[in-house]
């Protein structure tokens, strides 16, 4: 429901302004430039869905092997004591559990293409018990806040980026997004179990959350000591080389368990090409009210309400990250090409980029994915744990590159 008037807002919104503009600007292309953005982003949506065929097909084809070989029931087992607690309303060992590792252990990496086919199918598999089948469950809201807090241990996307264009060091905001993405995903956690009433305190719930903190500070402590270009090269091994492992994992287990790899698959990669159909309606459905919103100029506006904390040019990320990832990527462009890639606000809209995610996308997705229509709290959780990334990404640059910047 918070979706829906959302996602009807973002069309109002952009007619007032379109308004505004037009009398008391004089702007009458506005109007060209919003339909014409309708039917872009429509194409967009479409074209981003045949993207996702592909990489859908090879990650549910290579998930049914280690299905079949008996790997994800074996990651089950082993965070079975943690996810009983998180997720108390599924089964003891279910299947979901296995995917929800996968998923999560592909955004920590920050492999975005392999983890939203492993989300998607671990929301199959939680809606295959939910008792109501148009309305988000417990387990799915805890699932999806956590998969869009994205906390990454390895932020390959925006250091890619930041080399494309050019920076002398593309691997120094590594740090700031660790620190950030791990503060956003503390707060979603935090959040949803209060709501669901599960107990923080828990020795193993706290014992984990203290675990992953010794992690994190201890990559903090041993990525600071390295020189830049190191960083860069030592993440994106540790990343690519640990899924290419649990790739070959997959199949020793089926060859282990006797099945027929090709055939497994095959049958995992036809349900890949059905769910990129599925979520077709889903994209176009907010990729075009978001590209309206934009084309409206609303975030021009939004620039004049800058404060001293931040530059007035990232306001337009901060209020595009949690809608889109296209948009987001657009406007950090534009930063870099107005600023410079080694500049200050280049830097904080990096770490804003990759320390918060598209939040309403993934949402209208993956519900979308299992005909969920009620999100029920899952939107609100969901900013919560954005505000706290966007927060943390601004303190975090301050005090890493700030003094530096001569600002």
């Amino acid at each position: 429901m918070v979706l829906n008037y959302i996602w009807i807002s973002f069309f109002l919104i952009a007619f007032g302004v379109a308004v505004i503009q037009s009398v008391f600007f004089g702007n009458l292309t506005i109007w060209n430039d919003i339909m014409n953005s309708s039917f872009t982003s429509a194409k967009t949506a479409f074209e981003i869905s045949l993207g996702l065929t592909g990489v859908l097909s090879l990650w549910l084809g290579l998930m049914k092997i280690g299905e079949r070989g008996g790997i994800i029931a074996l990651f089950s087992r082993l965070i079975s004591p943690l996810f009983c607690r998180l997720f108390p309303d599924l089964p003891k060992n279910h299947p979901a559990f296995g995917s929800i590792f996968m998923n999560v252990s592909a955004n920590m990496l920050g492999l975005d293409n392999a983890a939203t086919p492993l989300g998607l199918k671990a929301m199959k598999e939680m809606q295959e018990i939910n008792p109501d089948k148009e309305t988000a469950s417990n387990p799915m809201i805890m699932f999806l806040v956590l998969n869009t807090t994205g906390l990454t241990l390895v932020p390959l996307g925006v250091m890619v980026y930041r080399a494309q264009m050019g920076a002398a060091n593309p691997s120094d905001i590594f740090l700031p997004i660790l620190i950030a993405t791990y503060c956003s995903t503390l707060a979603g956690l935090i959040a949803v179990c209060l709501k669901q009433k599960i107990n923080l305190f828990d020795r193993v719930i706290m014992g984990s959350i203290l675990g992953l903190t010794a992690i994190i500070g201890s990559i903090l402590y041993f990525f600071a000591g390295l020189p830049q270009e190191k960083v860069s090269l030592y993440s994106q091994f540790g990343a690519n080389c640990l899924l290419f492992c649990i790739i070959i994992s997959f199949i020793i287990a089926g060859i282990r368990k006797k099945i027929n790899i090709y055939d497994a698959f095959i049958e995992g990669a036809k349900d890949g090409f059905k769910v990129a159909v599925s979520i077709i309606p889903y994209l176009v459905a907010i990729i075009v009210a978001v590209s309206m919103f934009k084309a409206s100029g609303i975030l021009d506006f939004a620039k004049n309400f800058a404060g001293s904390l931040i530059p007035a040019d990232i306001i337009p990320i901060i209020a595009t990250r949690s809608l889109s990832g296209s948009a987001t990527l657009g406007l950090f462009s534009d930063i870099v090409k107005d600023f410079g890639p080694d500049s200050y606000i280049a830097k904080l809209a990096a770490i804003m980029v990759g320390s918060s995610e598209t939040t309403f996308y993934v949402l209208a997705v993956y519900f979308g994915s299992v005909g969920i229509k009620k999100y029920r709290y899952a939107v609100m959780t969901g900013i919560i744990a954005d505000i706290t990334g966007i927060v943390l990404a601004i303190l975090a640059a301050r005090v890493f590159f700030l003094a530096s910047s001569g600002l």
